[in-house]
């Protein structure tokens, strides 16, 4: 007999798939081309892959509540490490503490209502789930960004969700 995964359960399971995929794009990343930017207003490929980092930080502070009375913190973003391999390490460290923030919620408090924003300076209701989800296509649009700069850098682009230039399938 089929059991029906919960809400957090199916976040969980896409969560993990896409960070999988995420990571085969950053393996794939040249790391002496970490400071490539394809434009003056673009952030570097290091800055960029360290946003999946900050995001797993800023994922659980939100899931938290944290954001109810506006922004916890002091706006400064840290920079990231020097080396490719360490924003690597970074991220499979962030990945893993996020994961076990959302499995220590219960099916029902991970339907909780949180404040985040929802525009500049203005903050909105969310439940749990739908912030997780709004980070997790987040992460999705900063990997397709950084899929770019795999193909400008001179790496070879993995498939993502079907073959690629550099991985058909047939």
């Amino acid at each position: 007999m089929a059991t029906t995964k919960t809400p957090k359960e199916q976040f969980l399971d896409a969560y993990e798939r896409e960070h999988q995929t995420t990571m085969k794009v950053l393996r794939a990343y040249p790391p002496d081309q970490a400071d490539l930017r394809p434009h003056e207003r673009c952030k570097t490929a290091k800055e960029l892959a360290w946003m999946f980092v900050l995001e797993r930080g800023l994922g659980t502070k939100g899931l938290e509540n944290a954001f109810a009375g506006g922004s916890p913190g002091s706006g400064q973003v840290p920079p990231p490490p020097e080396e490719w391999a360490d924003v690597l390490a970074a991220l499979e460290k962030a990945h893993g503490e996020f994961a076990e923030t959302v499995r220590s919620y219960s099916d029902e408090d991970f339907q909780e209502r949180i404040k985040f924003f929802v525009g500049p300076g203005t903050l909105g209701d969310w439940t749990r789930t739908e912030f997780a989800w709004f980070l997790l296509h987040d992460q999705i649009h900063h990997r397709g960004q950084l899929s770019v700069y795999l193909r400008m850098a001179g790496g070879k682009v993995p498939s993502i969700y079907g073959p690629s230039g550099d991985e058909p399938w047939f």
